[in-house]
């Protein structure tokens, strides 16, 4: 555990006045309503960048249809990236079903798409130790070439995966699912989708049933914007870094030689993670690069090493099981729940940051000497002080997510690369030529508030006609551990609210995946073999367990000071006044114990072994199911 340092309290209460102004500056009544959703612009300019430049049309219209319409499966994934694989890897692991018995959707135009959220943008690199952020690095026996993966290598691994456990030719890509609807006769699910088929072709609407259906979707699926005022006028070349165009720029994400930009001037609006990776890259070929920030990014070293294949299974992979325990042993440093003398297996940018206690102020006095030694940094990497001012982040760690480069603060200091801080002042209006002004964070839309079905854009209908958005707009947030929730049997979905969440998501993706995996096997063996499951989370054990969220949400008092971002949704909620408005956001938040926390209840309930809060019952119809090929 990390004792809370002594800190003057005057220094302490100055610097959180400091925070309080900065984060004043950049709070806006309509919060979240600031971006626009690229796929919802009424300027065909900006819709259009939206569109998957990688989905080969031809190529996926040549593949016969891995579904047959009113075919009959044993389970259905909306969403084909490292959560929906691994929720269907750990069903194959189980003996639930066959790879025959799955099929996946995705809007992405294959499954290397979806794993890097379809970006593949010049200095991408995961922020997390690939050796724990990898998955399956122990069962595919694969060795990442860097300490910090390439975007193109977490590509191919997504494919490996995909291919070892047959999964590749179950997925049918650029579709979108229109509707999920619960059958009561048939006690089954039925799936309506749409297979885009390129433009100028006609799309195929299909229809197929499932006995369970898992919403995969990932919280980093809709490229948004800042509403700049005639952003759709701006007649130079325009793209978001999710959709990057390397018919502007020169080169691939394989050749990352930029050499359209060289008699370009450019301009990167925003500084969030992703700008990190890309403005190092465009300010080595750009004729002049402005960079501009509302917000300064919080950078820390990133110190990359390629990976020694000779000690790999030394010092890495040691033993069965090393990938969880290495997972584990870095959340442990994460929320300061290492014990004494633990060894820190991971050693990155993560694991040296203070882990945060109960109360706010405790929180502040625990994060300051970290923040002045981020801000020191910066004095120390560039050379014009009033520059190194301007990148200084006056914020806690907890936030914003933290960037890890060792390229971005000394690019600064380079004669073409121009930092134009707009003081949390945001965009103004786009020209013909240019911006007049302004920056927002840009992005993903994430985390929008709502049922585990919005983020699909699908309408999820359970028994009695009741739609899941409807159900968690009238009640708020409402499931057992996080994953299923009453009304809507054997429908299971992924997600943070009212379970656990940290830095690493594949390691959270393949909890989901096991716990559900779990929990639908165990229903299996009580029906008995050749009988269909039903199961459902019980009302009073999910509201239950919706209490239990609610009480310890308080916890996050500290993040509703921050700068706007998606760690507090830029603000919404902020204003709300309504105590049972209040309690409804306390229903959806994250189980604030953390993650060691949310394994321990999760464990005890299964170690438990009766299965408590789910109700389960064969179906009417007991054949056994399989594929219909």
């Amino acid at each position: 555990m990390t004792a809370v340092p002594t800190v003057d309290p005057q220094k302490l209460a100055a610097v959180r006045q400091h925070y309080a102004e900065e984060a004043k500056k950049r709070q806006r009544p309509e919060g979240s309503a600031q971006f626009l959703q690229l796929i919802e612009a009424h300027e065909e300019r900006l819709r259009s960048l939206s569109e998957d430049p990688w989905a080969d049309h031809e190529a996926l219209n040549a593949k016969s249809s891995p579904t047959k319409d009113n075919a009959v499966y044993k389970a259905f994934v909306l969403g084909a990236g490292f959560g929906g694989l691994l929720f269907s890897i750990r069903l194959i692991e189980s003996g639930v079903a066959t790879a025959d018995d799955i099929r996946l959707v995705d809007a992405a135009g294959g499954v290397a798409d979806i794993v890097t959220f379809l970006p593949r943008y010049p200095g991408l690199h995961c922020d997390l130790e690939s050796y724990m952020y990898l998955p399956l690095l122990e069962e595919t026996g694969y060795i990442p070439k860097l300490k910090y993966s390439t975007g193109a290598e977490i590509r191919q691994h997504a494919e490996r995966i995909a291919s070892k456990w047959n999964l590749t030719d179950k997925a049918l890509f650029h579709t979108t699912v229109k509707t999920v609807s619960w059958d009561d006769d048939s006690e089954l699910w039925t799936i309506q989708f749409t297979e885009g088929r390129g433009p100028g072709i006609p799309p195929i609407e299909h229809q197929i049933r499932a006995q369970y259906v898992y919403l995969a979707a990932g919280v980093l699926t809709r490229p948004k914007v800042p509403r700049i005022p005639d952003l759709h006028t701006f007649e130079g070349g325009m793209f978001h870094t999710a959709r990057w165009n390397y018919d502007i720029t020169g080169g691939s994400q394989e050749d990352q030689t930029l050499s359209k930009l060289r008699d370009k001037r450019v301009a990167v609006v925003g500084t969030a993670a992703t700008a990190i990776g890309v403005i190092p890259e465009v300010g080595k070929y750009a004729k002049e690069l402005f960079v501009i920030q509302r917000t300064p990014a919080y950078v820390k070293p990133r110190n990359q090493k390629v990976t020694n294949r000779e000690t790999f299974n030394v010092d890495v992979a040691y033993r069965k099981g090393w990938q969880l325990e290495r997972q584990l042993n870095w959340n442990s440093y994460l929320t300061n729940s290492a014990k004494p003398g633990q060894k820190n297996l991971v050693e990155d940018g993560w694991t040296d940051m203070p882990a945060l206690e109960r109360h706010v102020t405790a929180f502040h006095a625990l994060d300051l000497p970290h923040m002045e030694a981020v801000r020191a940094r910066i004095d120390r990497e560039d050379k014009d002080p009033k520059t190194a001012e301007k990148l200084k982040p006056w914020y806690p760690t907890w936030c914003k997510r933290p960037t890890f480069s060792d390229t971005y603060l000394p690019l600064f200091n380079e004669p073409n690369v121009h930092l134009v801080d707009t003081d949390g002042k945001g965009p103004s209006r786009a020209t013909r030529k240019g911006l007049v002004v302004g920056d927002q964070d840009t992005g993903f839309q994430v985390g929008r508030v709502g049922s585990p079905a919005l983020r699909t854009n699908t309408v999820v209908t359970g028994r009695n006609g009741r739609s899941l958005e409807e159900k968690w707009s009238t009640l708020g947030a409402s499931t057992l551990h996080g994953y299923l929730t009453n009304g809507f049997p054997n429908l299971f979905f992924s997600g943070a609210s009212q379970a656990t969440v940290t830095g690493n998501n594949i390691m959270m993706l393949n909890l989901i995946a096991n716990h559900v995996t779990y929990m639908i096997a165990s229903a299996e063996k009580r029906v008995g073999n050749g009988k269909r499951a039903i199961v459902e989370a019980t009302r009073e054990v999910e509201e239950k367990h919706s209490e239990e969220v609610a009480k310890r949400a308080p916890f996050y008092a500290s993040v509703a000071g921050c700068t706007p971002g998606y760690f507090n949704g830029y603000g919404d909620g902020s204003d709300v006044t309504d105590e049972a408005e209040k309690r409804k956001n306390a229903r959806g938040a994250v189980w604030s114990e953390g993650t060691v926390s949310f394994l321990k209840l999760i464990g005890q309930w299964r170690e438990e072994g009766s299965l408590k809060g789910l109700d389960i019952v064969p179906a009417k119809e007991t054949e056994k199911f399989r594929a219909v090929l």
